[in-house]
């Protein structure tokens, strides 16, 4: 693994720190029962509107970002300007007192725009940074070294809350988020164009973007992978931001067990990751995508029968397993999709559809957990999402192996 690789994997060890500690298990809890509070269900729905706010508009404004990135050449700059928002955000969370709700929303809805937006220019570097053989497996080693930087913030964040420091939490996500996300802007490939040529490049950057879209809707299999992904892939985001609010308030979790499960999710879902890295090359992502999504529907049924925590934290274990595979599956079945110069368009394509995937879903478990009184048929609405994406997949022909096995 080269220096230019390992920093690209290495700035995913970085922002696991705001998908595990902020986005899916202690701030969730944190803001929906102390800030907000939740007996009523009305964390769940202002949390939902925040998630779904934010994704909403990286969604709208990745795919012409991605186009400036490329037609501009400063993909680089904008994964620094995005990322530093983030941990400017993070930071800020530590001044939350309770019924801070707005301050909360803005703070949450600004830091999460930074780290998704950011994500749209980290995942374009793939197809740059290493051959297409071997794009399976590096994506799954990106995904499989940021679930050990999940397991790292988290044992962390458990020996700031067992001191009872838990607003120093946020600050000590901030401090990992760029420390570690520093190698990623020293070593990946550097922009093309000097700062004052910017805005010559950004309306151009734009009309690419609208043409690409065209040329995306003209290509039936693409097409077919986006509306699956879309799919199940708000299925897998109402999932991950919902996750520990459903196992504190249906199950009783503390924020302790919250941790050591959240723990056992990304352990497996590192697992996951890399025994299933050279898989994807030489099964094809299809093959894979096919199986994490029954492993999911699974998890589901499963999840809504639950009613004890040790039964719950297996459920977990495997659904991590399943999301380790999942998403480096679907990165690397849609890079096989990319047309070379174009690579951040693509992405912000693929970031439109993932992240506007994360808008339905949340507002759909929030709604229904507020109208219902109780979280469990909302967590059931989401096997439909599974479901559907599942038979889309079948209809996209690609995601064929990348190399052939030698016997």
């Amino acid at each position: 693994m080269n220096k230019t690789v390992a920093s690209w994997c290495l700035f995913d060890f970085a922002n696991s720190s705001f998908s595990a500690v902020i986005a899916a298990t202690i701030f969730p809890v944190y803001y929906a029962n102390y800030i907000v509070g939740n007996t009523d269900g009305h964390g769940d729905l202002w949390w939902g509107r925040a998630i779904s706010l934010s994704m909403a508009i990286v969604a709208i404004a990745s795919p012409f970002l991605g186009g400036i990135a490329d037609y501009g050449g400063i993909r680089k700059r904008l994964l620094i300007f995005l990322t530093t928002l983030s941990i400017f955000g993070v930071a800020s969370l530590s001044l939350l007192d309770y019924g801070m709700v707005i301050e909360g929303f803005i703070l949450i809805v600004m830091a999460n725009i930074g780290m998704e937006g950011g994500i749209v220019f980290y995942n374009s570097f793939l197809s740059e940074i290493t051959e297409k053989k071997h794009q399976g497996r590096v994506s799954a080693w990106g995904f499989g070294i940021g679930y050990g930087g999940s397991i790292l913030s988290l044992f962390l964040a458990l020996l700031l809350i067992n001191h009872g420091f838990i607003r120093l939490v946020w600050v000590m996500v901030a401090l990992f988020f760029g420390l570690f996300a520093i190698p990623a802007f020293i070593f990946l490939p550097k922009d093309r164009t000097e700062r004052g040529v910017i805005k010559e490049y950004a309306w151009m950057g734009f009309k690419q973007t609208i043409t690409t879209m065209k040329h995306i809707g003209k290509e039936r299999n693409l097409r077919r992978f986006l509306i699956a992904y879309l799919i199940y892939e708000d299925g897998i985001n109402t999932v991950i931001v919902f996750s520990s609010i459903y196992a504190a308030t249906t199950l009783g979790f503390k924020n302790t067990e919250l941790v050591y499960m959240y723990l056992l999710v990304q352990a497996t879902a590192l697992i996951g990751a890399f025994f299933m890295a050279k898989r994807i090359d030489l099964w094809g992502p299809k093959k894979v995508v096919v199986l994490s999504l029954n492993l999911w529907i699974l998890t589901v049924i499963l999840t809504f029968f639950a009613s004890s925590k040790v039964f719950f934290a297996f459920i977990a274990g495997v659904a991590g397993f399943g999301l380790g595979t999942i998403q480096a599956a679907s990165r690397a079945f849609f890079a096989q999709f990319l047309e070379s110069g174009r690579e951040s368009e693509y992405f912000g394509i693929y970031s439109l559809v993932g992240k506007s995937s994360a808008i339905i879903g949340p507002l759909f478990f929030g709604f229904l957990s507020s109208t219902y009184r109780s979280q469990r048929p909302a967590i059931l609405s989401v096997l439909l999402f599974f479901v559907i994406g599942l038979i889309l997949i079948f209809t996209v022909k690609g995601g064929r192996p990348n190399i052939v096995e030698r016997r």
